[in-house]
C-alpha cells in the first residue's frame, strides 16, 4: 500500500526509489511503536492512529514489509514490460 502511495504521490521516481523510499517509511513506522510517549500512545488509540502507526514492534513485520514491497515492485516492472511490449507490438501492426 504505501509503495503505490508514493508511486501515485511522485509518479516521476524510478521504481526502485519508491520502492526504497517504501520501505524505510515502513521501517521508520515500525521503529517508532517502540516509542511510548502519552502523547503518542493517546494517538495509536484512534482507529486512524492504530491503523497507520500500530501498537507494538514485531521482528516479523520488517520482513513482511520487505516481501510486499519486493512483490510489489515486481508487478510494476513485469507491467511495465508487458506495456512495452504490447507498444511495440503496436507500432509495428
Amino acid at each position: 500500500m504505501v509503495f503505490i502511495g508514493i508511486g501515485f504521490l511522485v509518479p516521476k521516481w524510478k521504481s526502485m526509489s519508491v520502492a526504497a523510499i517504501s520501505l524505510l517509511v515502513c521501517y521508520g513506522i515500525e521503529a517508532s511503536q517502540l516509542y511510548h510517549a502519552p502523547w503518542i500512545d493517546d494517538l495509536r488509540r484512534t482507529r486512524l492512529g492504530g491503523l497507520i502507526l500500530g501498537f507494538g514492534f514485531l521482528w516479523s513485520d520488517l520482513v513482511c514489509y520487505a516481501v510486499g514491497v519486493m512483490l510489489a515492485l515486481l508487478l510494476e516492472l513485469a507491467l511495465r514490460k508487458m506495456i512495452a511490449r504490447r507498444e511495440r507490438f503496436r507500432s509495428v501492426a
